[in-house]
């Protein structure tokens, strides 16, 4: 085969590695990744709390039930965030659009007061093995819990990477299905607002 050959058949040789091997979310995840740095994909904000502000006493039933375990096998329910604003993002390793949030989701973590707004990054992975791995070798620092069972609504989604944002009261104040840019000044004050 000369050079002129090969030349032509090496654009299709790399969409092939990237199509048919493990690269191919490392590859696609960071194409999108760029994607949303341009901005186009930001994520709608939640709604602003009701004029008269929630107050939850131990009597009243967080409603929803959402058994987990963190990534050290612990069992774990949302219920216990009861209070506080909680970022539910639904994600797996394989997929590309989750790896490309994912930074901005970090960075949005690290800003947020976490005695008032939590975060619950929600593997869907099949193997938790590749999750831990995933994580660890992003050195992300948000909490990553496994699922258990089957999600209930509102976290049944048809698509990933997918977030809720449930107010104090646990009410679902925006879902997002699809990659966005959460690391946003308007997503943070309206956090912020929300969780007042």
């Amino acid at each position: 085969m000369n050079r002129k050959n090969l030349l032509q058949w090496l654009p299709w040789v790399l969409f092939a590695l990237v199509l048919f091997t493990p690269l191919r979310p490392i590859v696609l995840g960071g194409v999108q990744r760029g994607l949303l740095a341009t901005g186009l994909w930001k994520a709608e904000v939640p709604a602003a709390p009701a004029a008269v502000p929630v107050v939850l006493t131990s009597g009243t039933a967080y409603p929803h039930n959402l058994p987990m375990v963190t990534l050290d096998g612990q069992p774990v329910n949302l219920s216990e965030l009861k209070g506080k604003v909680v970022f539910v993002n639904l994600w797996a390793s394989w997929c590309p659009p989750c790896r490309a949030e994912m930074p901005g989701i970090e960075a949005l973590y690290k800003k947020m007061d976490p005695a008032k707004v939590a975060f619950v990054m929600l593997s869907l992975d099949d193997d938790a093995a590749k999750a831990r791995k995933f994580v660890k070798s992003q050195s992300y620092t948000f909490p990553v819990y496994l699922r258990t069972g089957n999600l209930p609504a509102p976290f049944d989604s048809n698509s990933i990477p997918s977030t809720v944002i449930l107010g104090p009261d646990g009410q679902v104040a925006a879902r997002h299905d699809g990659m966005a840019e959460y690391d946003t000044s308007e997503f943070k004050a309206a956090l912020e607002k929300l969780s007042r």
